[in-house]
């Protein structure tokens, strides 16, 4: 092998690289973009679920304690 075709894959080796490092680093901002949205979605959740049980405390004093038509 010659100086030339160790220097041709050597540079398409570093291309090779640049595009995985390239790739590697689009992956990673998207991972971290989803992670903030997981945890921007968990939150929002926990906050609905407090208000759900809120209002389903606040009707159960409302609710008539009595049997349904069908008895």
């Amino acid at each position: 092998m010659t100086d030339k075709e160790i220097d041709n894959r050597f540079m398409a080796m570093e291309m090779k690289l640049a595009y995985l490092e390239d790739f590697v680093n689009q992956i990673q901002e998207v991972a971290v973009e989803q992670a903030k949205t997981i945890d921007k979605l968990k939150g929002e959740i926990k906050l609905m679920s407090n208000k759900i049980r809120e209002m389903s405390d606040s009707l159960e004093g409302e609710i008539p304690n009595r049997k349904p038509p069908h008895y």
